[in-house]
């Protein structure tokens, strides 16, 4: 337990999960200013900024409606494509505050988890720094500039001109803001690191190691004592170390403890634990840091892949981008928890942050719901993919942004492989090589208990210099074909028989021989797609695809998601669920005409959409006519039913892809399918033809969210007939009021190519259904959320906020 000398950097970055006695922190969300465009001078504290809109964070401008319209989207926006066809520009937040007179001789730190893009802060009129990557967390210490016992202003300057994206970024303070009053002695941000080095049956060595910064004018005697937790909270295990820290001059105190019949962390069973440290100076409790962690191992290998606690684990992954739908990229705590509680319910156990850091709320559900993490830092290096890019401060906080992404992801035990990059422009030449190994060492002196990777397009063998500096090759789209011929993998492993790969993006349409080459190959460990969320830009991938002459606006969203932006399933993941589940079962028919219109221009290909089929049997006008039935289908065969009519049985395993056809007359009534294990039925599942709306149905995801003033509850609104079918062909303009404490955080519907407003209290229904977000206010109690739409009858639902 010897203390060591902490390299400089880590005093530069933050710690999460703290609870302090002398030092605080507070959350800094409520109660901000905001203007959207340029203003001289709203930096000095004399500023009058009464007529400012007032907002909370996290905020994104981007997704709220352009000035004088009703539509967040413009078809002439600098963004297009890549950005959905949305707007940014330059925003100013302004916040007054207070400190008190009794806290001078603290430090005062203000940190920001995440602001769209290139912040400029000031506090009183001083400008206290600036920060242009778009998702990494930073901090400024203040204390020189606050006003104790007084008024204090901190204005924030952020600029989102357009062209730095290849997807929708949202514009402005998108994730939370913190206020930090923390002793001269303390832990310094960032500054506890919880590893699990050794770990049997019958016993784990946790290590941790705590830095302490000492701020004050002399040396000071720090008792730096640690207790470890369990899952149930009871105490099992407590070290404690002193050492003189001198002035300016951090310490790590490193600690190990032995934790007996130790409850792995896993995706089955993920058992956090906690370390509380705390900060004594003469005998006085001057500091306390919660951190959450697992025991768990993992290893890589070509010869059994990847192993978690020493089993082996295929990665059953996708991608996904940075917003949350209708919320745009606002990174509420409960948005991120709900995106992972859908996917891991979709089958999911992995998912690769394309392409940069993720939320910590994010990487606190995955660890609470054992999902695994790639932790990604870029899309681009020195070369950029667009004219103000990262690539123009690449050089000059490359290492700043990685220090960020890994002290805020080192200590979750759902992080199995940091990524340093996605498809680098020069990842093929002697420059890239040489940045690959720069950024590959500094990372691992940071942290070397995880694997590092990136994920690499354009594969062949002159990316074998490339790949060597990795522990974990990421191929984006390698396989091709229907069955499973993983010709690329199956070569470089003969060339280079020590490589780890994995399928760090595969196609919707290529989901069978991605997944097949998974299991046929030890040494390729998992298949990621893309994506497995939908998202706002790179408009229309998939039905359009790429490289088209023109056409795309109205399209906004990407259209190739497992789910869609509102959290509910596409087809493609009713298919995925055939590959990874049991006994899975779901029914689709292909529509007599396009769904959109045909592209004669299609890339052959863009791969990222999926086979046009819908979910239901209203076929109005084309009765006795031949439709195509197509059932996903992980059971040993099927059997189609319409209207208690058998129209066949086939089998549903590999060497039919997991899929059965059937060509059916269209009659309305029930189109049922039967899965079956050899002959006895296993699953089933039925299509019934909808008839007129007569109701609308509200669902909401929770009936008790906490009174918070950031807590959500997603209701599902459903247009129903009277048997309780949901009408697929509705579409109807439904208005909404919200009585109780509560405010409607977003709308939508999930539709490509709508450009309706996600911040009116009105949607149109799409397939049948819409959603709305509530968000929590104070002052708790019943929350009623009511709809109305023309010709049918007042639907409402309560909720309600606790405190």
């Amino acid at each position: 337990m010897t203390p060591k000398r902490l390299p400089f950097f880590i005093i530069l970055f933050f710690a999460l999960h703290t609870h302090a006695q002398t030092s605080q922190t507070v959350l800094f969300d409520e109660g901000w200013r905001f203007h959207l465009g340029g203003m001289q001078r709203c930096e000095q504290p004399s500023f009058d900024d009464s007529k400012w809109r007032q907002v909370d964070l996290p905020h994104d401008w981007s997704i709220e409606d352009r000035p004088g319209t009703q539509s967040p989207f413009s078809p002439v926006a600098i963004s297009q494509v890549s950005g959905g066809f949305t707007t940014g520009g330059t925003g100013i937040y302004r916040k007054t505050f207070t400190v008190p007179g009794a806290a001078k001789a603290q430090r005062i730190i203000i940190q920001f988890d995440g602001v769209y893009m290139n912040a400029d802060v000031w506090v009183n009129g001083e400008n206290v720094g600036n920060h242009p990557y778009g998702y990494t967390a930073f901090w400024f210490d203040v204390t020189h500039a606050i006003h104790y016992g007084g008024t204090n202003v901190i204005t924030v300057e952020v600029k989102n001109e357009g062209q730095n994206s290849r997807w929708y970024s949202g514009s402005g303070i998108y994730r939370h803001v913190w206020l930090k009053t923390l002793n001269p002695t303390h832990i310094a941000l960032g500054g506890v690191s919880v590893t699990t080095p050794q770990i049997s049956a019958t016993s784990a060595t946790v290590n941790i190691n705590t830095t302490v910064v000492n701020q004050d004018k002399q040396p000071i005697l720090v008792t730096v004592a640690t207790k470890l937790l369990n899952p149930s909270g009871a105490e099992v295990g407590k070290i404690s170390s002193a050492q003189s820290i001198a002035p300016n001059q951090p310490i790590v105190f490193s600690q190990d403890a032995t934790v007996t019949n130790p409850q792995p962390w896993g995706t089955e069973t993920p058992a956090l634990y906690t370390a509380v440290s705390e900060i004594y100076i003469g005998g006085k409790l001057y500091q306390r840091e919660n951190t959450t962690f697992g025991i768990r191992s993992i290893s890589f290998d070509a010869l059994e892949g990847f192993k978690l606690n020493g089993q082996p684990f295929k990665l059953k992954g996708g991608c996904f981008h940075n917003d949350n739908g209708p919320l745009g990229s606002k990174a509420y705590d409960r948005a991120e928890e709900r995106k992972v509680e859908l996917l891991k319910a979709s089958g999911f156990n992995a998912i690769r942050c394309s392409h940069n850091p993720p939320t910590q709320a994010f990487l606190d559900a995955c660890d609470r719901n054992g999902v695994l993490v790639i932790d990604e830092a870029f899309d681009m290096w020195n070369y950029g993919k667009n004219p103000y890019d990262y690539h123009l401060y690449f050089k000059d906080w490359w290492q700043r942004d990685i220090e960020s992404m890994v002290l805020g992801g080192r200590n979750h035990p759902a992080v199995i492989m940091w990524s340093i990059g996605n498809e680098i422009p020069e990842r093929g030449s002697p420059e890239g090589v040489a940045t690959a190994k720069m950024l590959v060492t500094y990372l691992k002196s940071i942290d070397s208990t995880r694997a590092i990777t990136s994920a690499v397009n354009g594969l062949g063998s002159d990316k074998d210099p490339y790949f060597a500096q990795l522990d974990v090759a990421g191929y984006n789209y390698a396989v091709g074909g229907d069955h499973g011929q993983a010709s690329i993998y199956d070569n470089d492993h003969k060339r280079v028989q020590s490589r780890v790969m994995y399928c760090s993006e595969s196609y919707p349409l290529e989901a069978f021989g991605s997944w097949m080459a998974v299991i046929d190959h030890p040494y390729v460990i998992g298949d990621f797609v893309w994506t497995a969320w939908d998202y706002i830009g790179e408009a229309s991938i998939g039905w359009l695809g790429y490289w088209q002459s023109g056409g795309f606006y109205p399209w906004n969203l990407a259209y190739c998601g497992d789910i869609d932006i509102c959290g509910w399933k596409r087809p493609q993941s009713y298919y995925r669920d055939a590959l990874w589940k049991s006994n899975q079962l779901a029914v689709f028919v292909k529509p007599p005409v396009p769904s959109y219109p045909a592209n004669p221009e299609l890339q052959s290909w863009s791969k990222w959409n999926w086979d046009d089929v819908v979910h239901h049997w209203n076929w109005k006008g084309y009765e006795n006519k031949p439709l195509q039935v197509t059932i996903y289908s992980s059971c040993e065969k099927v059997e189609l039913f319409l209207n208690g009519k058998s129209q066949g049985i086939l089998p549903t395993d590999r060497s039919s892809k997991f899929m059965a056809t059937f060509n059916v007359p269209y009659q309305a009534g029930e189109l049922t399918a039967v899965g079956y294990s050899g002959n006895k039925p296993v699953n089933e599942t039925t299509l019934a033809t909808a008839t007129k709306p007569v109701k609308i149905s509200l669902t909401p995801d929770r009936k008790m969210i906490q009174a918070n003033r950031q807590d959500l509850c997603y209701v599902t609104l459903e247009l129903k007939d009277a048997k309780g079918n949901i009408n697929p062909l509705a579409e109807s303009l439904v208005h909404f009021s919200v009585a109780g404490d509560a405010t409607i955080a977003g709308v939508g519907n999930a539709n490509p190519t709508s450009t309706e407003s996600y911040q009116l209290h009105q949607r149109k229904a799409w397939k049948g259904r819409c959603l709305v977000i509530l968000k929590a206010g104070k002052q708790g109690g019943k929350i009623t959320l009511t709809a109305s739409a023309a010709n049918l009858p007042v639907a409402s639902v309560d909720v309600d906020a606790v405190k």
